[in-house]
């Protein structure tokens, strides 16, 4: 059998998540790897965190890209921050405080679950009712943009809450960095993690972790070794730390980290809060089409999140089929349902450079062309573009 080189398809990717990648980002990828020590990409790697800390909106020294994906940063900030027999307060509104309570049992510690409703934002009174019943509680760890529904939780409050009770928080952003307003100093928040393929339009494969000086203090006052070598913070830091020796750890994704560093690059270009407002107007046209065509969002308003948006799959209609449709006849990806979601919801996503205006006209119009008699039709786009008119 002779395998030739793999040539993917050009598809539009406005699922869940990995986002549209910018030409820029690719061309990064292609510059000539040079060593993961050299000095020149160390004196990246310093820019590279200098930006990550203005994505977060942090001066936490410990601002770092951890080589693997958001999965990983979720582990690194579980496996420093939690030891057996500790307890964590964990919220679950979705698919990703299920594994934030997967992430706390393999540690040997007790996970006390606040469950919500999937597509409901966290309660904030169950939260507190936690705490109190659970003085020994050392963590208090949720999900700031539930990738599986598109519900967004207070983020501030919650935080609030920990350092009231004197827990650290642990905040899943991996849907959130780049596409919404995200502020970790002045939010309180002590440990987060997110990943590079949302809304920051990078390829999928690094996760950007940041933890304040009490996060750090608590892991120095760690009575056991970290259970995972790889993610042990104290040897990770050798890498990442301010020495201009730095100490061997693993041998980075050099290309990868190109392609973030421009990435953020151009994060930093387009403004954050730029960045912010880009993704809530693409969203609002989006909501237009989709509403004016009779799709019903699963997420109240108050809670949506802009770049992550849940409808109702229409009666009678078969999920698979549609995007299947959608795939192969507009080489368009949408995401299905997960969960207790699952077969009830599609997964639109307007993420990093996926969240543009042709984008929105492009799905509308090939979701009326799927849909047929089972919507309204020949009303979507004049809606969307109504209201792209408006936000310009």
């Amino acid at each position: 059998m002779s395998i030739s080189s793999f040539l993917p398809p050009v598809r539009t990717l406005m699922g869940p998540g990995p986002s549209d990648v910018h030409p820029r980002i690719l061309e990064a990828l292609s510059r000539p790897t040079i060593g993961h020590l050299d000095p020149r990409f160390v004196e990246m790697m310093e820019e590279l965190k200098s930006m990550l800390q203005y994505a977060f909106q942090t001066t936490n020294e410990l601002t770092i890209a951890v080589s693997a994906p958001g999965s990983a940063g979720m582990e690194t900030c579980f496996v420093n921050l939690l030891e057996a027999g500790d307890t964590a307060i964990v919220c679950q509104n979705g698919v990703f405080g299920g594994r934030m309570k997967e992430n706390v049992e393999r540690l040997g510690a007790t996970a006390v679950m606040v469950e919500d409703e999937w597509g409901k934002t966290i309660d904030l009174n169950k939260v507190e009712s936690a705490l109190k019943a659970h003085p020994e509680a050392k963590v208090l760890a949720f999900v700031h943009a539930e990738t599986s529904t598109g519900a967004s939780s207070d983020a501030r409050a919650l935080c609030k809450l920990a350092r009231k009770y004197d827990c650290l928080s642990i905040v899943d952003a991996v849907t959130s960095l780049g596409g919404t307003e995200l502020r970790v100093d002045d939010w309180g928040i002590d440990a987060i993690y997110s990943g590079t393929q949302k809304c920051l339009s990078c390829t999928p494969g690094i996760s950007p972790v940041s933890m304040n000086d009490k996060a750090v203090a608590a892991i120095k006052a760690r009575k056991t070794p970290v259970q995972s070598w790889f993610l042990d913070l104290n040897l990770v830091m050798g890498y990442w730390g301010k020495n201009a020796k730095r100490a061997y750890h693993h041998t980075a994704p050099v290309n990868a980290m190109y392609s973030l560093h421009e990435a953020l690059v151009m994060l930093q270009d387009e403004g954050l809060e730029n960045s912010w407002q880009r993704h809530k107007a693409n969203h609002l046209a989006l909501r237009a089409g989709l509403e004016a065509m009779g799709l019903e969002f699963v997420v109240a308003e108050d809670h949506r999140l802009p770049q992550l948006n849940s409808v109702t799959i229409p009666d009678g209609v078969d999920d698979a089929e549609v995007r299947s449709r959608l795939l192969n006849e507009f080489n368009l990806e949408i995401g299905a349902g997960l969960g207790t979601l699952a077969g009830k919801v599609w997964r639109i996503g307007l993420m990093g450079h996926s969240s543009r205006a042709e984008n929105v006209i492009l799905c509308l119009a090939a979701l009326e062309a799927v849909l047929g008699d089972k919507v309204n039709t020949g009303v979507a786009l004049a809606a969307a573009q109504k209201q792209l008119s408006v936000e310009r």
